[in-house]
């Protein structure tokens, strides 16, 4: 290790506690603000966390809806989604692509854009699967299959577009046929597509593994063509393949989206950054068209996901869960970017702690004198000194 680095890392450690080596985790409810790590680091209001690996009494595969009239109508897989966890915060969709008359795109079929299948979403693709016969590890998975007359495809989303610039992670892979699309994003939705505001990962089956396509959208326009800079169609790190479990990671932040994969940045896009309050969303699909492909009849894909976490303003209280609402330390306020987290004295962050979902402390300005400098030397020195020492210990770890 080079000797200033040295003299930097023992100037700094005479500041600290002796219990500060470890990332210890405290309740939500104990922080006043959450701090992300990353090259586009931000402050975010709220944290939640949503955990589907150990929930097996919830557990098991729903028949496919062959019906095309009964598939919106299905009832959810479990009681798992009929919880305050689920229902606080998430709504499962049921809508379809059938626009009734034929568009001018779709002259013969009424199906929007270009899609040529028949697509309908439903509850009973979204269900709680173990990871094995004899085992009592689980995750959710997000199935969308091609039968004869249509595709059955799965999403859900949170109920209002308040959610404006996130951290948003998750565990997942996806496993399946080509033809589909798998998909984590924001979304404002507009009649007029170019005023669409959404920043998404996009897994297309049909792409070879190593690949992710990342875009703040829109990134093609009727008037325009592909627009390049919208977009990357990024090669995954260290040889991960979007069928292995990964974390999965986006950042949206007033001043570009940043996507990681295992904290890895692959991509990063300041171009037509959503500006505005924004709905979370999930989803698996296929419709023919030309961007997810056409999927063979009888084929099927899912999106598999071991748990789902956020860092996130809000410019309301919305709709939450109870589970959450207990472990948010803050109301909706927006906490802004870099050094005007403001009233914000106690901070938190998730990132490189010891049990993931949970939060660490990073800052505690509550106190006066050399106790509370103290504390604010603590566990990550994120704000204490700046990035001098931020730099230092990344070095070093």
């Amino acid at each position: 290790m080079p000797s200033r680095q040295i003299a930097v890392l023992l100037a700094v450690a005479s500041f600290l506690p002796a219990s500060s080596a470890a990332s210890e985790t405290i309740e939500d409810s104990s922080c006043g603000c959450f701090v992300s790590n990353g090259t586009n680091s931000g402050y975010y209001a709220k944290h939640a966390f949503f955990d589907f690996r150990q929930q097996a009494k919830y557990a098991g595969v729903p028949d496919v809806v062959q019906d095309a009239a009964s598939v919106a109508s299905a009832p959810v897989s479990s009681d798992f989604f009929k919880t305050d966890a689920w229902t606080g915060f998430w709504d499962i969709q049921t809508w379809d692509n059938n626009k009734g008359a034929a568009s001018d795109k779709n002259k013969n079929t009424g199906l929007s854009k270009d899609a040529t299948v028949y697509m309908i979403n439903s509850a009973s693709n979204i269900y709680i699967e173990r990871a094995s016969n004899d085992s009592d590890a689980t995750f959710l998975t997000m199935r969308t299959k091609r039968l004869q007359d249509f595709q059955t495809a799965a999403e859900f989303q949170t109920p209002g577009s308040s959610y404006q610039f996130l951290s948003l992670r998750m565990l997942a892979r996806t496993v399946g046929a080509p033809g589909a699309v798998t998909a984590m994003f924001t979304y404002l939705g507009s009649d007029d597509p170019a005023k669409v505001q959404e920043a998404d990962i996009e897994i297309l089956t049909r792409d070879p593994r190593s690949v992710i396509q990342y875009t703040n959208q829109p990134s093609d326009l009727p008037d325009k063509g592909e627009i390049a800079e919208a977009t990357r169609n990024a090669t995954l790190p260290g040889g991960v393949a979007w069928s292995d479990w990964a974390v999965h990671r986006l950042d949206w932040t007033p001043e570009r989206s940043v996507w990681y994969v295992d904290g890895h940045e692959v991509a990063s896009i300041a171009f037509q950054v959503p500006r505005d309050p924004s709905s979370v969303n999930f989803n698996s699909w296929s419709d023919g068209g030309s961007w997810s492909g056409n999927m063979t009849v009888g084929d099927e894909a899912s999106l598999q996901i071991q748990w789902i976490e956020m860092l996130y303003n809000s410019t309301d209280t919305g709709k939450r869960s109870v589970s959450e609402a207990s472990r948010v330390g803050s109301g909706s306020r927006l906490v802004r970017r870099r050094g005007s987290h403001g009233a914000c004295k106690v901070v938190c962050k998730i990132d490189e702690t010891t049990d993931v979902g949970k939060a660490a402390l990073v800052s505690n300005s509550t106190g006066s004198g050399a106790a509370a400098s103290a504390r604010a030397a603590g566990v990550g020195g994120v704000l204490a000194f700046a990035g001098v020492v931020s730099a230092v210990m990344h070095t070093i770890l």
